[in-house]
This record gives structure tokens, sequence and C-alpha cells, in this order.
């Protein structure tokens, strides 16, 4: 998926979806590649939802689940969905 968050284009892999104890729908990437505030171009980012500008479906094939993935990702208070 392409997202634009941030003022940078990402292409991510979402491994969970749900949300913060705050509310706040969250969703925990592997970003393979594109901008960052960070700099940190591609590694596990957590990022809402809502902060999202826009969104589509990119013909690549994903390579989920990432080393390092582990289910009931912590930073959710509930889990909607995850691989």
């Amino acid at each position: 998926m392409e997202l634009r968050y941030d003022g940078y284009s990402r292409v991510v892999e979402v491994h969970a979806a749900g949300y913060s104890k705050d509310g706040n729908a969250i969703m925990r990437v592997w970003q393979v590649r594109g901008g960052s505030v960070s700099g940190e171009r591609s590694g596990w980012k957590l990022m809402r939802a809502d902060e999202t500008f826009s969104a589509h479906l990119t013909d690549e094939a994903s390579q989920a689940p990432r080393p390092g993935y582990k289910r009931g990702d912590a930073a959710m208070d509930r889990i909607v969905c995850q691989v």
C-alpha cells in the first residue's frame, strides 16, 4: 500500500490495525521505502490512520510477515485485524 503520511509518500505493509488506549485508529506497518520525519526510510512504524492523507493499493507483492513481527501489538488497546 502507498500512503501519504506526514508529508511523505511511503510504501508500507500493514501487519496490524486497531485502536490505541486513547481511542485513535492506528496501524503497525513495515515501511518498505519512502520518506520519514525521523529519517528512517524503512523499518517498523506505528501510524495513526487519521494522519494518513491518502492511501492506495500497489501491485507489489507483500513480504509480510516481516522479521521481528509479533502478534498482539502492545501499542494497541484493541486489535481489529493482524497478520
